[in-house]
């Protein structure tokens, strides 16, 4: 394996690469921007197609192109920019394709600011477009993570014949760090029975998201609900940390749990016993964890959050399910969530008897 000092995007992209990924487009937008860069030379180094559309639409309307010819394909955006390839990304759940699509979020609503931010957490999680459909969107916290994921998302949207969401933010993307290369997957599934490769010798296949069989439509449903509730129970992923004997817990994603783990080592020093839960995949949300929890000890959750409105406090609230109060932390307008913030709030519950 490789070991290099890169930027978030640009290993993000390296890692689609060494995936398999031979198709990617997209449109320039901050704080993206550098993974549709570092594709323009990659791709054709490897025997890709690297295509800068006219607008998001026309992006992610090419995605659908390339997947459904069986290969594997990308695009990426940042928050506005995914608000317009939902409708695209709607169609490849409906029309069972596969396709990564990474948002490398920014502060909003609306075109909001450059700034990152973790305004995206429902559109991820509960609404990636129009259609009641779910991906699995995966949330990393470092460079290295968001190279792993990267890597695996490519096979889980072929496994299930779906896009996956790979949720980043502007600080993981713009960040340099040491990180881990794979190696380039060589070995991938054979020609699979959706693939549109020509027709000659068997019957025709048709891809399309729109069924005027209404049975077959809803049979596709519930088989689309019994696929989400196999996610729930099979590739839930989420971390622990200093979760034993802490009687405050922080629940924190992304660069908020990063920022969550340095204030949980000060707060420690100092006597407290504080522990963090890290989702990683954001959808499934891993339930399970908060459920493995003592409540007859845990005396308050606190999720931290870069976005105001928080957003996934109300996935926390759920997991909990009142068996201890759940309040937020939260920064907005781009504003990344401090340490020394974050050693605040969690030393305010404590002096109103939100814990020990």
């Amino acid at each position: 394996m490789e070991k290099k000092f890169m930027k978030g995007n640009e290993a993000i992209a390296e890692a689609a690469v060494r995936a398999g990924c031979r198709f990617f487009a997209g449109y320039p937008i901050t704080p993206q921007s550098e993974i549709p860069e570092y594709l323009t030379k990659r791709l054709p180094e490897v025997g890709g197609v690297f295509i800068q559309g006219e607008s998001e639409i026309a992006s992610v309307n090419m995605v659908i192109g390339a997947a459904a010819a069986g290969v594997r394909a990308m695009t990426s955006s940042s928050s506005p920019g995914i608000s317009l390839k939902t409708e695209g990304i709607s169609t490849l759940a409906g029309a069972q394709l596969p396709a990564v699509i990474v948002d490398v979020a920014r502060t909003g609503a609306g075109t909001g600011q450059i700034y990152p931010g973790q305004n995206q957490y429902n559109v991820a999680t509960k609404a990636p477009g129009h259609g009641g459909f779910k991906v699995i969107a995966l949330a990393p916290a470092t460079v290295q993570e968001a190279v792993d994921l990267t890597y695996e998302a490519f096979d889980y949207a072929d496994r299930d014949r779906n896009p996956v969401i790979l949720l980043a933010d502007g600080v993981i993307g713009g960040m340099m760090e040491a990180v881990v290369l794979p190696e380039p997957k060589t070995a991938f599934p054979e020609k699979r029975d959706w693939q549109i490769d020509g027709c000659q010798g068997r019957e025709r296949r048709v891809n399309r998201s729109l069924d005027n069989d209404t049975v077959k439509l809803e049979q596709f449903q519930r088989d689309c609900a019994a696929m989400y509730e196999r996610w729930q129970q099979e590739d839930v992923r989420y971390e622990e940390y200093l979760t034993e004997d802490a009687d405050l817990v922080i629940a924190a994603y992304g660069t908020s749990a990063r920022v969550a783990k340095t204030a949980i080592r000060e707060l420690r020093k100092e006597g407290f016993r504080v522990g963090l839960i890290r989702p990683i995949t954001v959808s499934p949300f891993p339930y399970i964890a908060f459920d493995k929890l003592d409540y007859s000890q845990v005396k308050h959750i606190l999720a931290v959050e870069m976005c105001i409105p928080a957003l996934m406090v109300e996935d926390v609230k759920c997991a909990v399910a009142r068996r201890t109060p759940v309040s937020a932390y939260t920064r907005g307008a781009g504003f990344v969530v401090s340490p020394d913030e974050v050693v605040g709030a969690v030393k305010d519950l404590i002096s109103k008897g939100g814990a020990q």
